[in-house]
């Protein structure tokens, strides 16, 4: 079969197509050159790159660079900037996921006449009884990605292979000592590729949008400080917020960007009982009840009850209050055994009571 490896420059794309190789493919790597402007981090960087192309060197196989700069600037950079400006936490690296690396990519797969695409994602594909393609947590509960690739849909799982994901991140980097591979000790990515350590998420916002200050207020409306940028704050967030010392601890319960407003209250304020997500995607069915949640990316996951209010969003009930989501976060439905991806959506902001600071 002739498959093309999305090759980051890291460890697990770097096994994944040494595996595939072994098993007899026809393999080509490609790196996918998404940010045109400075990084030093992640997975967009000049070296990165230059790691891709040299272990293909290694595994004898070609390698390509393909340029989506300007679809990544348009679906992942801009919707982030404009996340932050409207006062929602985004996950750019999601959104990153689902129109380049498993939109784009399998489009020009295809156009090139290639079989599949493989990632170094820790994630399995299962196939249920009723032949559904499901995405399965990786073997490595530590390094699971299936929560980063819950969009896939059923077409796209047709196309797509996870060498990686049936190894724990340990085997991985014995497979790639053994093979040589100048991936092999690399650190994992952890880091948005598109924010630079140099200057932060603070600084590449201002270059972009006006940030603004903003009150920092209790639930009663009384004044408790002030921050620079309203547009840097995220719900349950504790520090940076300019807050008294040796006072109780408080965490953000409510951005208002258009009233530069950010309301604080103690931790029991942050739990919920409901949850309300919007641009729902199902891989099979939609399920209303029996239904695991996953919030984060490193979270784990809660029982819940799901309930239809449209085509496209959801409620959430848990069994048990849970902390409540910051709006423009993955939300992901797994099944009862927390095992297989249901399908995902994005948190949306809970109504709440507007504090009135005059």
């Amino acid at each position: 079969m002739k498959v093309l490896v999305a090759m980051s420059g890291g460890v697990d794309s770097s096994v994944a197509a040494a595996e595939l190789i072994a098993a007899g493919h026809d393999v080509v790597g490609v790196t996918m050159r998404l940010w045109g402007g400075e990084s030093d981090t992640g997975c967009c960087s000049v070296s990165d790159v230059d790691d891709a192309r040299r272990v293909a060197q290694q595994l004898g196989i070609d390698h390509l660079v393909f340029n989506f700069a300007e679809e990544f600037n348009d679906r992942v950079v801009g919707p982030y900037v404009d996340a932050h400006a409207a006062g929602v936490t985004p996950n750019p690296c999601v959104e990153c996921n689902r129109h380049l690396k498993f939109d784009r990519l399998l489009q020009r797969a295809e156009v090139l006449g290639f079989d599949a695409v493989a990632t170094g994602h820790h994630a399995r594909i299962d196939v249920d009884a009723n032949g559904v393609r499901r995405v399965r947590r990786g073997v490595d509960a530590a390094k699971d990605q299936s929560y980063v690739v819950h969009m896939l849909d059923t077409r796209a799982l047709q196309m797509l292979m996870f060498p990686v994901g049936s190894m724990t991140k340990t085997i991985v980097r014995e497979r790639a000592r053994a093979l040589g591979l100048r991936t092999a000790g690399k650190p994992d990515s952890q880091d948005v590729c598109f924010i630079t350590d140099s200057g932060g998420r603070e600084a590449f916002l201002a270059d972009r949008i006006a940030l603004r200050s903003a009150n920092v207020v209790d639930e009663s409306g009384t004044a408790l400080g002030t921050i620079d940028a309203v547009e840097l704050v995220t719900i349950g967030q504790r520090r940076g917020l300019s807050l008294p010392g040796g006072a109780p601890k408080q965490y953000v319960v409510d951005v208002d960007v258009e009233a530069r407003v950010v309301t604080v209250a103690p931790p029991h304020r942050l739990v919920d009982a409901h949850c309300l997500v919007a641009d729902v995607a199902w891989v099979d069915e939609p399920p209303m009840n029996g239904v695991r949640v996953q919030s984060s990316a490193h979270g784990r996951t809660a029982a819940a009850r799901v309930d239809s209010i449209d085509d496209s969003v959801v409620r959430i009930t848990w069994e048990s209050p849970q902390r409540r989501i910051a709006p423009g976060q993955s939300v992901v439905f797994y099944d009862v055994d927390d095992q297989f991806v249901l399908g995902g959506g994005v948190a949306i902001v809970t109504p709440r009571r507007r504090v009135n600071t005059a």
